[in-house]
C-alpha cells in the first residue's frame, strides 16, 4: 500500500545557544503483546511489532521522529493504569509513563497508538480452555471502563498536534473452522459478536478523541463468502485463510499475529493516519531532556526506551481460546461506551 503521510505540524523548539530549531518529534506506542511484537515461536518480544513497522513508515516522511516504545507483554487495561506487570522508573504504570512522556514533550508528540484489552478476557480462561462466567462478566465491565479512562487521559494530555489511534480486534476464533462442523459453527457465531464489540470499542475511541484502526477489516474478519484454497485444508473462507496466514492461531494455537500479521496491522494504523488531516499548531513544547522515563530494573522489567529497545518480558501468559470470548468483547464495548458517556456528562470519575 502506498503510504502518503505528511509531516505533522508540531511546534519546533529553538536552542537558546544556537538558535537552531529542534525538529525532533515523538511517536508513543502503548499496549500489550501486540505493541511489543511477542512471537510464540521464539518466546519473546521482537521488532516485527506493528508499532515498529508503523514507526519505520512514519519516519520515512518525518525524519526527526523518535519512537517511545512503552508496550508491555501481558498488560491488561487495569495493569496499564495501575502498574504491576512491567516496571517503569519514576512511573507507577505504563499509562503514567506515557503521560509523563507527553508532558515532557508537550507539543512535540505527533502520534499515540494503543492496543490493549485481549488479556482482560484471557485471564478468565482455565488451562483447559474453559471460561469462568463470573470472571468474564466482571472483566467485561472493568475493561470497558478502563479503556474509556485510558483513552480519555491520553487525549487530555495531548495537544492539537497529536494524532491518537486505537486498535479494534481481529478474530482469532476463526481458526476453529479447521476443527470440523462444530468448529465452523463456532467460527460463524463468533463473527457478529466480535463485530458488535468492535463497534462499541470504536464508539469509545471516537468519544474520547481517538481514531480507530480497522484491524478487523484488514483481516477480512467478516468475509465468509470468498473462498480461498489453503494448502492442507482445501477451500476455506477468506477470513479463515487470513487468520491462518497472519497469526499463529492455526499452527501453534496461539492468537498472536506473526510478522505478516503485524505488517497488516501497521497498514491499518497507517491508513487512518494518512486520511487524518494534519494537526494544527499547538502549545509550545517544554524543554526536552531524555526521550522517555528510564525503565526500572526489577523482575519482569520491560526496559522501554526511545526508538524501540526490546522488552525482554518472556512468554505471554495468555491461553488460546477458540469460542465464547466474542460475547465478552461485545459486552466490554457496550460498557466502555456507557462509561465514556457518563464521563462526558460529569457522572463518571
Amino acid at each position: 500500500m502506498a503510504f502518503l503521510l505528511g509531516a505533522p505540524g508540531v511546534a519546533a523548539a529553538a536552542s537558546p545557544s544556537s538558535g537552531a530549531k529542534d525538529d525532533t518529534t515523538y511517536y508513543i506506542s502503548i499496549g500489550d503483546s501486540l505493541a511489543t511484537g511477542y512471537q510464540p515461536d521464539v518466546d519473546k518480544d521482537t521488532h516485527v511489532a506493528y508499532t515498529d513497522q508503523l514507526y519505520a513508515r512514519l519516519k520515512q516522511r518525518v525524519p526527526g521522529l523518535k519512537h517511545i516504545r512503552l508496550g508491555c507483554t501481558g498488560e491488561t487495561t487495569e495493569s496499564l493504569i495501575k502498574g504491576g506487570t512491567c516496571d517503569y522508573s519514576h512511573a507507577t504504570s505504563q499509562l503514567d509513563a506515557a503521560l509523563q512522556a507527553m508532558a515532557q514533550h508537550r507539543g512535540k508528540v505527533a502520534y499515540v497508538t494503543l492496543s490493549v484489552g485481549a488479556n482482560d478476557i484471557q485471564r478468565c480462561v482455565s488451562p483447559a480452555g474453559t471460561l469462568d462466567g463470573t470472571c468474564l462478566n466482571s472483566a467485561s465491565r472493568t475493561m470497558g471502563k478502563n479503556l474509556a479512562r485510558i483513552t480519555g487521559a491520553l487525549r487530555k494530555a495531548g495537544t492539537t498536534n497529536t494524532r491518537f489511534v486505537g486498535s479494534t480486534y481481529y478474530n482469532p476464533f476463526l481458526a476453529s473452522w479447521l476443527l470440523g462442523a462444530a468448529g465452523q459453527q463456532a467460527a460463524k457465531e463468533s463473527a457478529p459478536l466480535i463485530k458488535a464489540g468492535n463497534s462499541g470499542i470504536t464508539q469509545v475511541y471516537e468519544s474520547t478523541g481517538f481514531k480507530a484502526a480497522d484491524v478487523a477489516g484488514a483481516f477480512s474478519s467478516d468475509d465468509f463468502t470468498t473462498q480461498v484454497n489453503m494448502p492442507g485444508a482445501g477451500e476455506v473462507p477468506a477470513n479463515v485463510a487470513k487468520i491462518c496466514r497472519l497469526t499463529w492461531a492455526c499452527t501453534q494455537k496461539d492468537p498472536h499475529p506473526n510478522a505478516d500479521g503485524h505488517k497488516v496491522i501497521a497498514g491499518a494504523f497507517a491508513a487512518v493516519l494518512a486520511k487524518t488531516a494534519a494537526p494544527g499548531a499547538g502549545a509550545s513544547p517544554a524543554p526536552s531532556g531524555s526521550a522517555t522515563p528510564q525503565p526500572g530494573t526489577g523482575a519482569g522489567a520491560n526496559h522501554p526506551t526511545t526508538n524501540g529497545d526490546l522488552a525482554e518480558t518472556g512468554a505471554s501468559s495468555t491461553t488460546p481460546v477458540l469460542a465464547g470470548v466474542g460475547l465478552a468483547v461485545a459486552a466490554a464495548g457496550a460498557a466502555a461506551v456507557s462509561y465514556a458517556r457518563r464521563r462526558r456528562t460529569g457522572e463518571g470519575n
